[in-house]
């Protein structure tokens, strides 16, 4: 006998993402029973994460993880003595997997500067200008054709942290870039399931099965790395990224180098699900949204140290003036005599404290499901 979720996905022949992986129709993915309240801290992901709100202990936590990371990593030192002495302090990763080359032309487009200011000339963001010239890579967030894809290279993406991958489609024969997993390697095969279980494989389970869909060889394709799921087909506390928040649309969520969420739990009946980010906050995604399994390549990007001031200033960031460097009138730290912001609690220039929460009442997260402070 053919399993009832099978049948419902292979009736429906207009396979639209919204609704040929509906959540009923695949029962085994879900194996969280549907309830109506909100989730209590059911993952040691988030245990770990947030046990407090401690900037100490935060801070404790983060240093041991560095050291962790460094001494898997492999540095290259750029210290030369007095031959150049603004590099003696800059480290940087090694990536041998990353090529070498300039990136394929048609898949970027030119990087205009707008020094931190909007259409009317005004600066909205402080700290920019100057910089490399720089092209920006159209990397695919939607990850809507269906089919194997080889990857060709990985990259490096001046406008992000984490890497990026080429790939080619095997039929089509079209280039894309994506955001590239951690352990991606050239050659590997991607895929999106966005649209619906891949025509090759229902033919193939129609000559060795009778018609009927083998649960195992279906989890062994879908569930790889790489591979673009909605979240309705994605088992329970698996790692994911390039998570979207409106069904259909992009990755939004959980792009940046060594990033990573974690999916923990499902409520078919009110079409969610919590997902747990690297924060500790947990939150409401819907569940035919998508997202990509694995977690986000170059985590060894927050080893870099770039050394000297010129650095910065090579990647688009100008200096900024301390708070209590400037006039009484210019910044709530400034005036007074010698270097002191008065007995006043750290604030920025526009008088918005410090670790002080500005989501509040209306503006609260309503999807949010735990804070990371909690």
């Amino acid at each position: 006998m053919m399993l009832p979720w099978a049948k419902k996905c292979l009736a429906d022949q207009a396979r639209v993402f919204s609704k040929s992986l509906a959540v009923q129709g695949f029962v085994r993915f879900n194996s969280t029973p549907a309830t109506t309240s909100a989730p209590k801290s059911t993952s040691s992901f988030a245990d770990d994460q947030i046990d407090d709100f401690d900037l100490e202990a935060a801070h404790a936590r983060y240093k041991q993880q560095r050291e962790l990371l460094a001494k898997r990593a492999v540095m290259k030192s750029f210290d030369r003595g007095h031959l150049l002495p603004g590099s003696t302090h800059r480290r940087m990763p090694v990536h041998e997997h990353l090529h070498k080359g300039k990136p394929v032309r048609e898949l970027t487009v030119h990087k205009k500067k707008t020094a931190g200011r909007n259409s009317t000339g005004k600066i909205t963001v402080r700290g920019r200008g100057g910089g490399h010239k720089q092209r920006v890579r159209l990397v695919d967030s939607y990850r809507m054709t269906s089919g194997k894809q080889k990857v060709i290279r990985i990259e490096y993406d001046p406008n992000r942290s984490a890497h990026i991958a080429l790939i080619e489609h095997e039929e089509t024969k079209n280039l894309s870039y994506i955001l590239a997993p951690q352990g991606l390697r050239s050659g590997d095969f991607v895929e999106s399931f966005r649209e619906g279980i891949p025509e090759d494989f229902i033919e193939d389970m129609k000559k060795t099965n009778n018609g009927e869909i083998d649960d195992a060889l279906l989890s062994a394709r879908i569930l790889k790395r790489g591979n673009c799921l909605p979240l309705n087909m994605i088992p329970i506390g698996s790692i994911i990224h390039n998570i979207g928040l409106r069904p259909g649309g992009r990755g939004q969520l959980v792009k940046a180098a060594g990033t990573f969420a974690k999916l923990v739990s499902k409520f078919p009946e009110q079409k969610k699900v919590v997902i747990a980010l690297a924060s500790g906050e947990q939150r409401y995604v819907h569940i035919d949204c998508h997202a990509t399994l694995g977690t986000v390549s170059n985590q060894e990007h927050k080893l870099i140290s770039w050394g000297k001031a010129g650095k910065s200033r090579h990647r688009g960031f100008r200096p900024q003036t301390r708070g209590v460097a400037m006039n009484a009138n210019d910044h709530p730290h400034g005036g007074g005599r010698g270097k002191s912001k008065s007995n006043k609690t750290p604030r920025s220039m526009w008088g918005t404290l410090k670790f002080a929460k500005t989501r509040k009442g209306k503006k609260e997260n309503k999807y949010k499901v735990k804070d990371r402070r909690d």
